[in-house]
Parts: structure tokens; C-alpha cells; sequence
């Protein structure tokens, strides 16, 4: 495993800020949120990052392309969930990283029409990032905002440019392990 990137201790604060548009309530509430934006603004595709959001998409049938999981809730196991992909990549990313091979299989995704799930040993937190770097533009990338709500963001040409300029901006360590 090669880790690519590494979360500095000054980049850990903006993380904690929503990448997109904040959208704070209940699950019923976050789920209806997210499918009136899917019905009106049709987005080219969903990608889901984190257990709880991907399980609650599934749940109500706006099943995303990419969901990237980790089995993990608030850093805490829990009990694998079955997905509508039927395509499923495990990858290695320890915590506060971005390794290579998760970067390889997000970005492998969005060359098929199938769908997706990556199933994350370690933290999927930061590969948001990766995610909305590589989707195609007009796609939406939904990830939970720990004790909030979930974040839809839209991915357009200044998403990915801030996603790029978060990348440069952690440590890159290309060290193998």
C-alpha cells in the first residue's frame, strides 16, 4: 500500500467545515432533501461516502453509482450492509490518508456504467475528495456530516478545483507500508 496523501493537522479544522450545502434534520427529512434535488436538477449521477448516508440512499431507492463505505459508524463496527452494486473493490486507506489504491479504484469507476461499491479497511472520510475530483461534472457526491445531517455536493469545474487544491495542500508521503 502506497500512501499518497496525508492529512496535515492545519487542514484537519477545514475538514470539519461541509465541502457542499449543508442539509440538517431528520432522516426522512435529509432523504426528501436529497430526492427533490435529484428530481430537479437530474444530475448526471449519485455517489454516496460513508455507511450510514449509502444505507440511507439505498433505503430509498436513489442508489448511487459509487457508494464508498468503511462498515464503520462515528469510528464505531457495524453490521455490513448489502448494496443494489453488484460490482464490490476492497481497498486499504488508514485513516487521515489517501493511498494510491483507493484513488486507482474511485477513478476506475466512473470509466464503467456499473455500479460501484468500495469497501474501505481503514477511514473513507477524505476520499470525498477523491470522489468529486473524478466524477463527471453535474454529478452529486452525498456524504454524511457527523451529528448534522448530510452534505450534497455539486460537482462542477470549481468543486474539482477545490478538491485539487486540498490535495496539494496535504502532505504528500508516497510511502509504501
Amino acid at each position: 500500500m502506497v500512501v499518497a496523501y496525508t492529512v496535515t493537522p492545519e487542514l484537519r479544522l477545514r475538514f470539519k467545515k461541509p465541502f457542499g450545502e449543508l442539509i440538517q434534520g431528520s432522516y426522512s427529512q435529509t432523504m426528501a432533501a436529497v430526492g427533490e434535488i435529484m428530481a430537479k436538477e437530474k444530475p448526471f449521477m449519485l455517489i454516496s461516502v460513508g455507511d450510514r448516508v449509502s444505507r440511507n440512499l439505498t433505503e430509498v431507492h436513489l442508489n448511487p453509482k459509487l457508494s464508498i463505505i468503511d462498515n464503520k459508524c462515528m469510528r464505531k463496527r457495524i453490521e455490513p450492509q448489502e448494496f443494489t452494486a453488484k460490482h464490490v473493490v476492497h481497498v486499504s486507506n488508514p485513516g487521515g490518508t489517501i493511498t494510491e489504491e483507493a484513488v486507482a479504484a474511485i477513478s476506475a469507476v466512473f470509466e464503467t456504467d456499473k455500479e460501484f461499491q468500495i469497501i474501505v479497511e481503514g477511514e473513507e472520510d477524505l476520499l470525498t475528495l477523491v470522489a468529486v475530483l473524478y466524477a463527471p461534472v453535474n454529478s452529486l457526491v452525498v456524504y454524511g456530516q457527523p451529528r448534522e445531517g448530510i452534505v450534497v455536493v455539486r460537482v462542477t469545474s470549481e468543486k474539482k478545483a477545490e478538491a485539487m487544491d486540498f490535495l496539494k495542500a496535504m502532505k504528500n508521503v508516497r510511502k509504501a507500508k
